[in-house]
């Protein structure tokens, strides 16, 4: 450090010249950033975008800045945030699919490369203050313990602070929440009002107040990923109430009123063709009156979610006018990828159902009709309604034609966009957030972060389109390739080729599909077989991209991926845990793994008194799950099967003082049966008619039921009125059956979850 000191020392003070650094700040006049994502949220859900949901405050942004229609992400969520926060491909930096997958390959690895430094990790050296807030899903998910490792969590990448959730998806009424690199209970409960995406805003404008507050003069990046609109659907009843009827002509009828708005506000040429009904979405006046009823009521609760969500980001924009932020704060508003297909063709009230191969009867949905949206409900929509949110555009996330890749991106400047309303038509992606951030602060692309070289930014900086005689302007972006789950795509000069990739056929048997955009918005009329020169060399241009950003190998498996790996240190690959509670929030990858198996919890208990209770293990929500507890001198085993109780009870009391307590968990088939034990003894079974594969998307907590009790019996938390001085749980081998099994249960659970 000595020979970067400037001054001068003698032997004496007055003899040398003291010297202090310049303190980091950007360029005068550099404004804060804004970046607001949305889950799940198809190309035209939002009311500025042509839809009938109301979207006033996001319409107003749109109204006062730009809205782009070639806009383009990865079609799925990590991939997404990855390109977003680095500025480059998603391959590149090792996130080919989820944060969840390690492949073995440098394009699957779960992790950002260290090599391609986040936005944060550039601004901050700069004088920014960075924050993020809401869904993280960027850290490999068995690292998401209080264990760490912390290297890639949020303020391991360049953020000052993190308060949100690490997992794909979570329960918007009790959610697993972090703050900075410790979990954290939700500040209320579902009974007295709370909801996470009012939670992620009240955090925000904290954190941007005290800054404010300290250092008025110092820029700030906020990063703010909402839940919404990635299922589950919920939000508060008068949300859900609100829509009632408002969409009763039906999913055919919605689109093409959404189809016909999107004509008249210019988001799309007047000779754009609505594309045909995606496979398996039935018409809608050929569906039973009670599939219809179904349908409804989810998309009345996706509706309700995103129009509260909505009033959210109205006060946060609110709250940034108050205190003089507005004007000069960069709003850059998208989503992450198409309108969600893993609803199925139905719709599903509870998702772990669906998962578990639980057929829903008609009476059940009935019964349960009033429970969707909120926190007893766990709901997706139907294709149907995916396919409306995605209008005009084919098929949906997850896939590389346009309704999965093709999204909403509202830019919103009032100091820097005088074109107030506008529309951008050039084509940009995902990779070019970032560099349009560092190109209007003013900071270059550094060649080192934390003293690792940098790969090259792959995207290009849009702020051309920001001034007003910049709508005729050329897109500025060269050839992008698309990647997803073997489906492809690659866009150049305003063609586009495509394909649909059935998982397990070989990849040289696709059918690419070619379209030139400039005048076929919704890839509608193929011309591929007029044009054989053209799309040839589209797809080797396919290849030569894919080659050059690590796109390859190419990787259609799903189920295998879910599998245990064979790191060492991963919880996945024991079969013995010692817990020592009370511990909480062990995030669903990093819990004991007990769906579809046996196992055998013992904990080694001090009771003050005989009447001492409270919760061993929690492991679920209110809608399933598994508790472990002491109610009253009882001890209890509660298998929640989606809301019927099958209860181990013991016949004789605890007593006072130190004892050993445990429940065997058979699996007999698809059957069970468990049975408690005290100090050695059986004394008390349940037979359980089925063991669940996939128990819940909450994790475990040990000497309390956190969150959303498990059980019926007590109240969360239910933290247990003594000592637990560990809790052992272990688990036989399983089957290789069993294995395949609760691997093709977890990539269905966990695709659905991104």
């Amino acid at each position: 450090m000595s020979n970067e000191f400037k001054g001068r020392i003698g032997r004496t003070v007055s003899e040398s010249k003291p010297w202090w650094p310049d303190y980091p700040r950007p360029r005068d006049g550099a404004p804060n950033v804004l970046v607001v994502l949305f889950d799940d949220l198809g190309f035209s859900h939002l009311g500025c975008y042509g839809s009938s949901i109301e979207t006033p405050n996001i319409d107003r942004l749109a109204a006062s800045g730009l809205r782009f229609t070639n806009f383009h992400t990865t079609a799925l969520c990590s991939p997404t945030r990855a390109s977003l926060l680095t500025g480059r491909n998603h391959h590149s930096v090792g996130m080919r699919g989820l944060a969840n997958w390690n492949t073995g390959f440098p394009n699957c690895t779960g992790t950002v490369a260290k090599s391609a430094g986040t936005l944060a990790e550039m601004l901050r050296p700069g004088g920014y203050s960075t924050f993020a807030v809401g869904k993280w899903h960027l850290t490999p998910m068995e690292e998401t313990s209080v264990a760490g490792p912390f290297d890639q969590w949020p303020l391991s990448r360049g953020f000052d602070r993190y308060y949100g959730y690490l997992q794909g998806e979570t329960d918007q009424f009790t959610p697993e929440l972090y703050c900075d690199n410790h979990p954290v209970n939700a500040p209320r409960s579902p009974e007295q009002g709370y909801h996470l995406t009012e939670d992620l805003v009240d955090q925000a404008i904290t954190m941007v107040r005290s800054q404010k507050s300290a250092i008025p003069e110092k820029p700030f990046l906020l990063y703010l990923a909402f839940g919404a609109t990635h299922a589950p659907h919920q939000a508060p009843q008068s949300y859900v109430d609100k829509y009632k009827g408002r969409f009763d002509a039906g999913w055919d009828a919605i689109r093409q009123q959404w189809y016909e708005r999107q004509k008249e506000l210019g988001i799309i040429p007047p000779n754009t063709e609505l594309a045909p009904r995606n496979p398996g979405v039935t018409p809608w006046d050929e569906l039973p009156d009670t599939q219809k009823k179904l349908a409804l009521k989810l998309q009345e609760a996706f509706a309700a979610f995103l129009d509260h969500t909505d009033a959210q980001i109205g006060r946060l924009v609110s709250f940034l006018e108050d205190i003089g932020e507005l004007d000069n704060t960069l709003i850059l508003l998208m989503s992450d990828n198409g309108a969600s297909q893993e609803g199925g063709p139905l719709g599903v009230i509870d998702t772990f159902k669906y998962f578990n191969g639980i057929p829903e009867t008609l009476e059940e949905i009935s019964a349960r009709m009033d429970d969707i949206g909120g926190p007893k409900s766990q709901t997706n929509y139907p294709w149907g309604w995916a396919q409306a949110g995605n209008t005009p555009n084919k098929r949906y996330k997850q896939n590389t034609h346009g309704g999965g890749i093709r999204d909403p991106l509202i830019a919103h400047w009032p100091n820097g966009i005088s074109d107030k309303g506008g529309i951008r038509d050039q084509f940009h992606h995902v990779t070019d957030i970032t560099p349009t951030v560092l190109d209007i602060v003013g900071v270059a692309p550094p060649e080192n972060v934390n003293g690792i070289a940098q790969m090259p930014i792959h995207g290009v900086s849009l702020a051309y389109t920001f001034p007003a005689q910049a709508k005729a302007e050329p897109s500025r972006k060269g050839a992008q390739y698309f990647e997803m789950f073997g489906h492809r795509g690659i866009w150049a000069d305003g063609w586009k080729a495509v394909t649909f990739h059935p998982a397990g056929k070989p990849f040289d048997e696709d059918r690419w599909e070619l379209y030139n955009l400039a005048n076929d918005f919704s890839e509608c009329r193929d011309l591929a077989k007029d044009n054989p020169a053209k799309l040839k060399e589209m797809v080797n241009l396919w290849w030569s991209e894919a080659g050059r950003f690590g796109a390859l190998p190419l990787d259609d498996r799903r189920e295998e991926l879910w599998r245990p790996t064979p790191r060492q240190g991963t919880p996945r690959n024991r079969r013995r845990f010692v817990l020592y509670p009370p511990v909480a929030h062990m995030t669903g990858e990093v819990s004991p793994p007990l769906g579809n198996r046996s196992f055998v919890a013992t904990a080694e208990v001090e009771r003050p008194t005989a009447t001492s209770e409270g919760a061993i293990f929690g492991l679920g929500t209110r809608n399933n799950g598994l508790a472990f507890y002491v109610l009253g001198d009882r001890l209890v085993f509660d298998y929640n099967l989606f809301t019927h109780h099958y209860k181990a009870i013991s016949s004789r009391p605890i007593p006072a003082g130190k004892s050993t307590l445990s429940v065997h968990l058979e699996k007999l088939g698809e059957r069970g049966r468990a049975t408690v034990s005290i100090d050695g003894v059986a004394c008390g079974s349940v037979e359980i008619p089925k063991i669940l594969r996939m128990i819940s998307s909450n994790g475990m907590d040990a000497g309390c039921d956190g969150g959303s009790a498990v059980s019926d019996d007590y109240e969360a938390p239910f933290v247990f009125q003594g000592k637990i001085s560990r809790l052992v749980i272990e688990l036989p081998d399983r089957s290789k059956k069993d294995e395949a099994e609760a691997a093709a249960v977890k990539a269905k659970v966990e695709m659905s979850r991104q």
